[in-house]
């Protein structure tokens, strides 16, 4: 069942399962309302079971560029494109989310992003990897972020 993202009255559907589901709801509506507001895009997700293919295309850029396996359970995924790129996103139990922006027509910008929910400690599979930056969000508190230029064709 897809679910649309409301960015005006925060929900945990979906995330309950997550120790940090209040912190992910508001990360994964922050991204929302950045959809919303830049693209005119209304940010949808389903259960991760049911996007097999945009929870497989992030998996294997990670994994084919990096060597990296997320090792909490995706919980939400899905994958659209606005204008000439292709996105994606995963939401994990642990309050991760990773997101992959591929540019269709341009190798130069294409980037796998990790955002971190507040009050989440850094994956053990990232964290001697990766320095994560501070943002701070109203819908989502701070958020902590990291990510890598892709290199390879997907």
């Amino acid at each position: 069942m897809t679910y649309i993202v409301d960015f005006t009255t925060v929900s945990t559907v979906g995330l309950e399962s997550s120790p940090v589901a209040d912190a992910l709801a508001g990360l994964r509506a922050n991204e929302a309302r950045y959809f919303k507001n830049k693209y005119d895009h209304v940010f949808t997700v389903e259960a991760a079971e049911d996007a097999p293919d945009a929870v497989d295309w992030v998996h294997r850029i990670l994994r084919e560029e990096r060597e990296i396996a997320i090792a909490s359970k995706p919980l939400e995924a899905t994958a659209f494109q606005v204008e000439n790129i292709r996105m994606a996103f995963v939401f994990y139990e642990s309050g991760l989310a990773v997101n992959v922006m591929y540019t269709v027509d341009d190798a130069r910008k294409r980037a796998v992003g990790f955002k971190l929910a507040e009050g989440m400690e850094v994956p053990e599979e990232l964290a001697p990897r990766f320095k994560f930056a501070r943002q701070k969000s109203k819908l989502a508190g701070t958020i902590r972020g990291s990510f890598f230029v892709i290199k390879g064709e997907y």
